[in-house]
Order: structure tokens, then C-alpha cells, then sequence
């Protein structure tokens, strides 16, 4: 089983808000994540053909990003992968019938303002900031802004984090209004050139 085939069990089962693929998240990206108003749920798939080596660097990503992580692979992972991640870190099993739960996911407490805050574009983490009378910050460089971030205590998560699935979910908003814009101008081209008379 290959990972279209694994995103394929996978996609239906993401309920409400919407799931983004491929999203950056510290220095690697997650294969799938499941934004809602009240979680961000982070999916690494692992097909047959893959390997676990990426799980150390993957692993710490994800878990200073996301309030709940999940590993989707197929049967010959779970022995190996089991002892790599911590009783809080889910595991299904992605199999012919489906996709098996090994092991719900559970709240991860390890969520940090800088992880979180990084999801989005520099310019929207300065307006975030600059929104809650934060001044100076518009100067700041993308590596200074997560710094404050770190430090501060002027910033909770919980409103960051709301502010960030936001902003994620409104983003995916304008990429489908965005989309329909295009796709009704090649529309309107395509019926101009159908009526354009033959000479």
C-alpha cells in the first residue's frame, strides 16, 4: 500500500474544518493536517515502500506544532515504530479493509508559541502581534519574532493558536474563491473563442 492509496482511507475520516496537504511545519512538512476551530491534528503517512528514518527529525516538528499527531503506516511499520514515539503519539494501521486504530491519539501538552506561530507567513504572525499592541515587532525579522515568542509572556497559546487555525482555514477559503475566479475566466475565453465566427 502506497500513500495515495493510504490518503485515500484517510481523507474521509477527517470531520468537520478541512485537512491541507503538505503543510511546512518546522524543518519538514506534514503529510496531512486536519484544521478545525478547536485542533490542529498532524498526519504522517508511511506506505509499504517507505522507510521510519525521518521519524526523529519529524517527530519533534510535529509535536511542538500540533495538539494531536497521529502516524498512518501499514502493517510492517508498527514492530519498529511503536518504541520511537511516546504513549501520546496515535498509530493506524492502513490495511485492504481500511484503517485500523493500534492506538488513539492523545493531547499533546509539548505545543509551543514559535512552532505554532511559524505555520503562517512572517507578515501575518507581525499583524497578529502588532493587533494585540505589541509595537516594534514590525521591524522584527522572522527568526526575531519567533524568539520574542519564545520568551514573552505577553502572547498565550491558546489565543495564538486559535488565531493560527484561523487564519489556516481562512487562507484555504481564498485559495477555493481564488480557483473558481480562474476557472470562470478560462470559461468565458473558452466560450468566446466557441462564438468567434470562422473566416
Amino acid at each position: 500500500m502506497n500513500d495515495p492509496e493510504i490518503r485515500v482511507l484517510l481523507y474521509p475520516l477527517l470531520q468537520g474544518g478541512l485537512y491541507v496537504d503538505e503543510l511546512p511545519t518546522g524543518t519538514t512538512r506534514a503529510d496531512v493536517v486536519h484544521i478545525t476551530e478547536h485542533f490542529m491534528h498532524g498526519y504522517e503517512l508511511k506506505g509499504d515502500a517507505d522507510t521510519l528514518q525521518r521519524v526523529a527529525k519529524q517527530l519533534p516538528c510535529y509535536a511542538k506544532a500540533y495538539d494531536f499527531v497521529t502516524f498512518v503506516v501499514t502493517e510492517k511499520h508498527v514492530p519498529k515504530l511503536r518504541p520511537l514515539l511516546p504513549e501520546w503519539v496515535g498509530i493506524q494501521v492502513a490495511t485492504a479493509e481500511g484503517l485500523r486504530t493500534e492506538r488513539p491519539a492523545l493531547y499533546n501538552a509539548t505545543v509551543e508559541r514559535p512552532a505554532v506561530a511559524a505555520l503562517l507567513r512572517h507578515s501575518e504572525v507581525q499583524q497578529y502581534l502588532l493587533a494585540r499592541g505589541l509595537p516594534g515587532v514590525s521591524t522584527l525579522r522572522r527568526r526575531e519574532v519567533l524568539s520574542f515568542l519564545r520568551t514573552t509572556r505577553l502572547v498565550s497559546l491558546a489565543d495564538l493558536a486559535q488565531h493560527v487555525r484561523e487564519r489556516l482555514m481562512g487562507r484555504m477559503d481564498e485559495r477555493l474563491a481564488v480557483r473558481a475566479e480562474r476557472k470562470a475566466e478560462r470559461e468565458r475565453i473558452a466560450s468566446r473563442r466557441r462564438r468567434k465566427p470562422k473566416k
